[in-house]
């Protein structure tokens, strides 16, 4: 699996940084753009999204990581 993908503030635009790093992957100029790729690297991973406010709050997550299942019985 790869990292959670996380939506932050980023000067005047937003960023998408992978979890643990301090570079962003990619820099918008609004939320939506960058929440929709952090999404489709997230999907592709199999990781979750996570959305964060200019407070620095999380807003929203989505999570694209399969459910595990118990043992059949």
């Amino acid at each position: 699996m790869g990292k959670n993908q996380h939506v932050v503030s980023h000067g005047v635009g937003w960023a998408v940084r992978p979890e643990g790093s301090q570079t962003p992957s990619a820099v918008f100029r609004t939320q939506s753009e960058a929440w929709e790729r952090a999404k489709a690297i997230a999907r592709k991973e199999r990781t979750e999204a996570v959305l964060y406010g200019r407070n620095g709050l999380v807003r929203t997550r989505s999570t694209y990581v399969p459910a595990l299942r118990g043992p059949k019985g």
